[in-house]
């Protein structure tokens, strides 16, 4: 591991004491060395508007844009709401793909992961946002996964990460999304 890469992660959660936050937070604490994660929050981005769109880009959709196509890839976590990912999340991807040519989404490598309270781990979530990505032609890393169930189990009161297998989980798969992003550079 010697080439340096810069990850842009989001969470598809608005909620303060997210999980999801907690999650990406706990990534930017374990992500191998050369791994720089900038993890940035959705909750000034508008509903997405062509009528807002047309009188001038939001100055937070585009931080969000410029971000998107300044990093290497993207880390994106997510809750799963009715066996979908968040509403938040569609909307940031509605905005970061338009105009579709060029959306700073073309080829954008990314990774998904989640965190559910439940035993879901969000794995209907994160197959739905493939089908989206599919559709803005951004580029999965597919193996390994992260579906953390039981969050209050895994997760201490000051949100911290606390389950070690779930943090060991987490290291192999930040390992592996770096050596993905630099494979396919």
């Amino acid at each position: 591991m010697d080439k340096r890469i810069k990850v842009f992660g989001f969470s598809g959660s608005l909620r303060k004491h997210s999980h999801n936050g907690a999650l990406l937070r706990a990534a930017q604490l374990l992500a191998p060395e050369q791994m720089e994660i900038e993890i940035f929050e959705l909750n000034d981005i508008p509903f997405y508007n062509e009528d807002i769109e047309r009188a001038g880009l939001p100055e937070s959709v585009k931080i969000f844009k410029e971000k998107i196509a300044a990093a290497d890839s993207l880390l994106i976590a997510s809750p799963e709401y009715n066996y979908s990912f968040t509403g938040v999340l569609k909307n940031a991807i509605d905005w970061a793909s338009r105009p579709p040519a060029p959306s700073p989404l073309s080829k954008k490598q990314y990774a998904i992961m989640g965190v559910s309270g439940g035993i879901s781990g969000t794995m209907r979530s994160q197959l739905h946002f493939r089908q989206v990505a599919t559709a803005v032609n951004m580029t999965a890393m597919n193996k390994p996964e992260v579906y953390i169930t039981l969050a209050k189990q895994k997760f201490n009161e000051n949100g911290e990460l606390t389950d070690q297998p779930t943090l060991e989980h987490l290291k192999t798969f930040l390992k592996s999304f770096y050596e993905w992003t630099t494979i396919n550079k």
